[in-house]
């Protein structure tokens, strides 16, 4: 089969690979019909996640047909059009009785990381009972790739970490797929204000579009002094990291409101400053978090309903003998205008 795979920072290549078979009897190999590519695909090939080492298929989305199921999976059977999770949960251990699927003591974040992902052919799913979603006859499966991932930590480490409420102000730094995924599900609770800051005005307008109330543009590097402006002198009651770089971390700490909240999702690859000396007094709250996809069936439902459609965040589509290119025009987002890529296989 074809498979998009790591070769170290900075190396990527399209290669042959043999079609994975089940390991485990809770397996299932799963044909796949559409992947994406993903910001994190991106930190990897920088090296900044050293638990995926050279050689690893990469992808942790799509959506796909049940080919083989283990004895021990009840769930699914040959044939079924799934949803993968690009988070894999025994649904046993102490992590996942908690509902923190994303720290599985036999699972977690594992696809295209610590083994084979879905950017292939075919893709062994283990803990397959609980790790995929059945796809209802007559839905949108390209819209549906949206939810094996960016939806969902968009609205599980940005919006309910960061505590959005009826009422409230809300700034997102970084206007990529994660941050209009937080954006599209903030508007769940009504905030008065959602505030997007990027780098990128075409992407600011197509935040617009999807329904901020403001956008400002931070090349300047007066962000902060204009969320500041918007909100009376306040800031943001809730301040969500989008991006993971260090100044998008500090910005966030500049534009919190005295109460805040700064909600971290990008993917961190090198150390950020804490500026305590300033916050300290501040009555700010902190968080972090690795998806753990326990929203998944309601945004499915969400989704089924019309309430979102995260389609309107797929801006390219490629065939699987075009996973370079796509690749290409996925890392060169200022340019191309690309959002989320859909490579179908």
């Amino acid at each position: 089969m074809k498979a998009f795979v790591y070769k170290g920072p900075g190396k990527k290549a399209l290669e042959d690979r043999p079609v994975p078979d089940v390991k485990a009897p809770t397996d299932a190999t799963v044909k796949i019909i559409k992947t994406t590519i993903c910001g994190t695909d991106l930190h990897i090939l920088k090296g900044d996640v050293p638990t995926c080492t050279p050689g690893r298929i990469l992808g942790h989305e799509g959506v796909g047909i049940v080919e083989k199921t283990g004895p021990g999976v009840t769930a699914f059977h040959h044939g079924d059009h799934v949803l993968i999770s690009c988070i894999s949960a025994c649904g046993k251990c102490e992590y996942c009785r908690r509902g923190m699927y994303s720290h599985c003591t036999t699972g977690g974040w594992i696809l295209g990381n610590t083994i084979d992902g879905t950017q292939a052919e075919y893709v062994r799913i283990p803990h397959a009972d609980t790790s995929l979603y059945p796809i209802p006859p007559g839905a949108d499966e390209e819209a549906l790739v949206m939810l094996s991932d960016i939806l969902p930590t968009g609205f599980e480490c940005g919006v309910l970490n960061g505590r959005v409420e009826p009422g409230a102000t809300v700034a997102i730094v970084g206007a990529g797929p994660i941050g209009l995924a937080a954006l599209l599900t903030a508007q769940f609770y009504s905030p008065a204000e959602i505030i997007m800051i990027d780098l990128d005005d075409n992407r600011l307008e197509v935040a617009r579009r999807f329904g901020a109330t403001q956008t400002v543009n931070s090349k300047d590097g007066k962000a902060a002094e204009k969320v500041k402006a918007l909100t009376a002198g306040r800031g943001a009651d809730t301040a969500i990291e989008a991006v993971g770089l260090p100044a998008t971390f500090l910005l966030c700490e500049d534009l919190v409101a005295p109460g805040g909240i700064i909600a971290n999702v990008g993917v961190h690859g090198t150390k950020v400053d804490l500026h305590l000396e300033r916050l300290w007094s501040e009555n700010i709250a902190i968080t972090t978090r690795l998806v753990d996809t326990v929203t998944t069936p309601m945004l499915l439902k969400t989704v089924q309903s019309k309430k979102i459609d995260p389609k309107l965040l797929i801006t390219h589509r490629f065939k699987l003998d075009k996973f370079l290119d796509a690749y290409e025009t996925f890392g060169h987002a200022a340019s191309t205008g690309a959002l989320k890529v859909i490579i179908e296989a």
